[in-house]
């Protein structure tokens, strides 16, 4: 790989609640981006199996309703469970295009029952191994009908090429503390996943980009009412309740000097790509670096716990 760092942002609409073509998508997305010699692909938060779009419309804080649990249950059922091998086939088709991932997932993890659903940032490398699986630490408003608070086992940062890269979801950008944990660790390109919407991504990414001195990449998804699968419950009801496009896009990638290098693409889906030098990082540093020369550590640190929570401690 050469210095400069050739990035893939496919700005999608998701096969909604549905694992099996949502993951075939994805390996096609990666296919295509291949083709073009990307060295790193990066997808929307929650992409497999998609948003819970569903909750805002269709009384989704009504409990022990019949209708939210069969909706949940579908959705849970789509979920992704690394341990039973459902990235495997992502994760060849990486190693063969030789190309880098953050994907988005709803993850029903095994380690804390295989029922709850978290929020999940996967990063997979060149070789198609999975480095890190990042919990969204906390879920946003309505999201917390359906995901669980994640911890901060994933809060880590990956060498490619001549760049460290980190990635968080959605609203978590916002979150001083969280890209604190980042920006010690080096990180100089920031991948933040967001379900869509303009509004998110405008305002934010190049305010990042500046802040932390780095490219910051944000990456959205589309999502329109004839997204909604015949074969999802309720599906009918989802779909009125939906409006036009609930989720517009808006994905961008900021310099380092908060410049656009992609503007926001709104209200279309596709795929672009763009190249990035690390050279543009050093000259910002060159006044700036928030866990380097400009910071105090002897005045102010951040302790990080990276433990992978669990409810339980067996020692046989």
């Amino acid at each position: 790989m050469t210095h400069i760092l050739k990035l893939a942002l496919p700005q999608l609409a998701p096969v909604w609640l549905s694992r099996k073509d949502g993951l075939a998508q994805v390996i096609a997305t990666i296919e295509t981006a291949a083709a073009s010699q990307a060295n790193l692909i990066v997808f929307s938060e929650s992409f497999v199996p998609g948003y819970p779009f569903w909750l805002d419309g269709t009384g989704g804080a009504n409990f022990d309703n019949a209708k939210q649990k069969a909706i949940f249950a579908h959705y849970s059922d789509q979920a992704v469970t690394l341990e039973d091998g459902h990235l495997d086939d992502v994760c060849a088709a990486l190693k063969a295009a030789n190309m880098a991932c953050y994907l988005g997932v709803i993850e029903r993890p095994r380690d804390r029952t295989g029922h709850s659903l978290y929020c999940s940032y996967v990063y997979i490398d060149a070789t198609g191994t999975v480095q890190s699986v990042h919990r969204k630490l906390q879920p946003t408003y309505e999201e917390r009908l359906v995901w669980s608070p994640g911890d901060g086992h994933g809060l880590v940062t990956h060498r490619l090429g001549a760049f460290t890269v980190g990635g968080l979801n959605c609203w978590e950008n916002w979150m001083p503390l969280t890209r604190a944990a980042l920006y010690g660790q080096g990180e100089d390109l920031h991948v933040m996943g967001w379900p869509g919407s303009e509004r998110n991504t405008r305002d934010l990414t190049p305010v990042l980009a500046k802040e932390g001195r780095s490219y910051c990449v944000s990456v959205s998804a589309i999502m329109r009412p004839q997204d909604v699968r015949d074969d999802t419950p309720f599906a009918d009801e989802i779909r009125a309740s939906l409006g036009d496009m609930p989720a517009n896009g808006g994905s961008c990638v900021a310099a380092p000097d908060g410049s656009w290098v992609l503007e926001p693409l709104v209200g279309e889906t596709g795929i672009r790509f763009c190249e990035l030098d690390p050279a543009f990082v050093r000259r910002e540093r060159q006044n700036f670096d928030p866990a380097g020369h400009y910071s105090r550590p002897d005045v102010t640190q951040l302790t990080v716990n990276r433990r992978r929570q669990t409810t339980t401690v067996f020692k046989d």
